[in-house]
């Protein structure tokens, strides 16, 4: 399929303009007037934490009298659907604290008390499919850096680090490198989902609505000794309402991690330097058929990790004989391009403070803590290191080293020393400056390598942010263009959102702690969206249009300028009250071939490997995705792509189906498909998955997820018991059994892993 009667660079451009500027649609906003200039919002609000020697008990039920000596926090404006009116339910807000923790309680009162939705009961759940309450604090009052703490009528703890006010750099369309999944929806968006603290929450449920009682010891923190204010704020949603409204009034564009626009806490914490250990021990039992292993081995661990506190900002973490077997494993994908795929960092030990690390985020991630310890997805026994982070002289700093025990596939397996320094300064309106450094080296002769980088980001206004980065490697054999940069741009009002980027990836850049699925090109990315919002029927209307192409920079594979990828998008979104969504768009795609590609894990009816020659593809497609509100007990997701695909077409159809019962249990069942026809030969891929968790309490769960995928003809599964204490410590019993279906049949390896870990206060506070 090639169709060019519509030059799609010309297309995109006319677009665009027209987007840009096409005038507001005020006539069809509910709410507060578009145009009115942000500088007439109200006045940031204080809140002042009470001291009590009488600390409450965490149990749910904030009755003690200790909660009646704070003042409540309770002028709460919503920020969706009607953003500056007041919160439709009732909420407040007191917040104590004595010489070891903050204490928070929370008085969620809600006139429907049938419609409570509890989500599930483990921790992290999406707390945007259930009612929760959300905390942040900005401890060191630099309206960029905060620790959020969460919890859902289900007693959940929920947790995370905000870095660079939840932005990331800005947000990249090409593929390939999408720094949303780098920590799972993690630091490089932003947001560290997967940082846990050390903290505990209860809540309780009555006819008038539902409590939380949280204590928050201030060793969890990380602040500056002396200080009495922090940023502070407090989300509420009502699920059944699909309602947000926050303590310290956010704009609709923006959420809870703009910590410009947050109140501020008026507090006196103490200097309270901490030290923990948490120590591990492990018995497993694994088999590995594929590579002809006779019977299953046998294996006993013993190791762990340490916390010091340095200053009450910074913190040195230790790890010895360090060991991931409680982490969840990963989703699988379906690969059908020529680039890698990203796969998210889980592992604990890499998660504290990991947005002090992040450089990149869109088409290079310069330091990428996934490449430790994982070689070709294969784990690497990591012997030890430490790391420093935190802030010091008004600095962000972070310091990273790590020895693993050397390559899987070399004999007397050396080893390998992975180094990362980092510093940046926060400055005023968003803004920062500066550098990372990473080393690489191994006992190979000639296998060393370095990263240099310099970053900042600009922020103008409220609406505008500009982030940048300039970095060069150095290593033998390379001595080509080993430079990468990057500007980017984007705004962000009530009405629109844009976004333009320029990046240039040299052939020979090879940052080997990063992650850089392409070299060699110029990659520009423009794109605008309208947020319309009727008075009826839809919540919100969201047409957009995106353009992103990849340019050949490297003479020595084809001519300068050649198209490597591009498309050009057309889409609108249709959002519903509930959460419900429609997205109707097409798509212009093209795929320039430098040289043949053999298409992996697929072959034609006849068995043959597909190789689809040198030239120049494009054609249309059309996108089609749908979902319903994702709180409802029963939810469904779909996803539809039909269209141009290389030399001849693709049809990809997925769908999940999602049951929950009560926030006790879930089931989910996954399917994608893909039928592709070429010239070159026809194949279909299936990647199917079946995820189950019951859960026994907030921290007594069972989960299952078995994945089948006939690109790489093997289904696996996974079960996990975890028994957890604080901070993601406990007991857990993970099996593993990965089966051939096709090609490979029988088992290919299987294992059994018990492990129990804790963590234990050093100086006794």
């Amino acid at each position: 399929m090639r169709l060019r009667t519509i030059p799609p660079a010309a297309l995109a451009a006319a677009l665009l303009t027209a987007t840009v500027t096409a005038p507001p649609l005020h006539a069809q906003q509910s709410g507060y007037d578009a145009s009115a200039p942000s500088a007439e919002s109200p006045a940031a609000p204080v809140a002042h934490a009470t001291r009590t020697d009488d600390p409450p008990v965490i149990d749910g039920v904030p009755s003690e009298a200790a909660w009646s000596t704070a003042a409540p926090l309770d002028a709460f404006i919503q920020r969706v659907p009607r953003d500056g009116q007041v919160a439709t339910e009732d909420t407040d807000i007191r917040v104590l604290f004595d010489g070891d923790a903050i204490y928070v309680g929370v008085w969620a009162w809600e006139r429907h008390e049938g419609q409570i939705v509890p989500g599930e009961a483990i921790r992290d759940f999406e707390v945007t499919d259930a009612d929760a309450v959300v905390m942040i604090f900005d401890t060191f009052n630099d309206e960029q850096n905060g620790f959020v703490f969460g919890t859902t009528p289900a007693g959940i703890e929920y947790d995370g680090q905000v870095a660079a006010a939840g932005s990331g750099g800005g947000f990249f369309l090409g593929g390939g490198s999408n720094s949303s999944q780098r920590f799972q929806a993690g630091a490089g968006g932003g947001f560290n989902k997967n940082w846990d603290g050390s903290w505990t929450v209860a809540t309780s449920q009555d006819a008038r609505g539902w409590y939380a009682e949280f204590r928050i010891p201030f060793t969890t923190l990380r602040y500056t000794s002396g200080d009495s204010e922090w940023g502070f704020n407090v989300t509420r949603r009502v699920r059944h309402l699909n309602e947000e409204a926050f303590w310290s009034e956010i704009p609709r564009e923006f959420n809870l991690y703009r910590l410009d626009f947050a109140g501020a806490l008026q507090i006196a914490p103490p200097t309270r330097l901490s030290g923990t250990a948490t120590p591990y021990v492990l018995g497993a039992t694994a088999r590995d058929y594929a590579t002809g292993e006779a019977e299953f081995g046998r294996d006993g661990e013993i190791g762990g990790e340490a916390k010091l506190q340095i200053t009450q900002g910074l913190t040195a973490d230790l790890t010895v004989n360090t060991d991931f077997a409680q982490v969840e494993v990963d989703d699988a994908q379906v690969n059908l391009t020529r680039f890698p795929l990203l796969f998210p960092e889980k592992r604990p030990f890499f998660l504290e403070n990991a947005g002090f690390f992040t450089v990149g985020g869109g088409g290079a991630d310069l330091f990428f803590s996934r490449r430790i310890g994982i070689d070709a997805g294969t784990p690497v026994p990591i012997k030890g290191g430490g790391r420093v982070s935190g802030r010091a002289a008004g600095l962000n700093v972070g310091g990273l080293y790590i020895q693993t025990q050397g390559f899987p596939d070399i004999a007397d397996q050396g080893r390998n020393a992975y180094g990362v320094a980092r510093v940046a300064k926060e400055l005023p309106g968003r803004s920062k400056i500066g550098a990372l450094f990473t080393d690489r080296r191994s006992d190979i002769a000639g296998d060393d390598s370095q990263t240099y980088a310099v970053d900042g980001q600009l922020g103008l206004g409220d609406a505008v942010n500009v982030t940048s980065y300039l970095a060069r490697t150095a290593a033998p054999g390379r001595t080509g263009d080993d430079v990468a940069w990057n500007v980017t741009s984007e705004v962000t009002t009530r009405a629109f959102r844009g976004n333009v980027t320029v990046q240039q990836i040299g052939e020979d850049f090879n940052p080997e702690i990063g992650f850089v699925p392409r070299r060699g090109h110029r990659y520009y990315q423009v794109f605008g969206m309208y947020n319309i919002r009727p008075n009826r029927v839809f919540r919100e209307l969201r047409p957009h249009i995106s353009y992103f192409t990849f340019r050949n920079t490297f003479e020595g594979r084809a001519n300068r300028g050649f198209e490597i990828s591009s498309r050009l998008h057309i889409d609108n979104h249709w959002e519903w009250d509930s959460g419900m969504e429609l997205h109707t768009g097409t798509n212009w795609v093209r795929e320039g071939l430098y040289e043949p590609f053999e298409i992996r894990g697929v072959t034609d009816d006849e068995g043959n490997s597909i190789v689809v020659p040198t030239g120049l593809y494009d054609g249309w497609e059309a996108a089609l995705v749908f979902f319903t509100d994702q709180s409802r007990t029963l939810s469904f997701n779909s996803r539809f792509n039909w269209g141009a695909f290389l030399s001849g077409s693709k049809r990809t159809s997925s769908a999940d189906v999602t049951f929950r019962s009560g926030d006790r249990s879930s089931a989910t069942i996954s399917a994608q498909y893909n039928d592709v026809e070429l010239p070159e030969g026809d194949f279909t891929t299936l990647l199917t998955s079946l995820r189950l968790g019951y859960f026994f309490t907030p921290r007594l769960y069972l989960q299952g997820l078995v994945q089948y995928s006939d690109q790489v003809d093997r289904w696996s599964t996974n079960l996990r018991l975890g028994w957890l204490d604080t901070a993601g410590t406990g007991l857990f019993i993970v099996y593993n059994d990965v089966q051939g279906f096709d090609t490979l049949q029988g088992p290919q390896a299987r294992s059994l892993i018990i492990k129990y870990t804790r963590q234990f206060d050093l100086f006794g506070m």
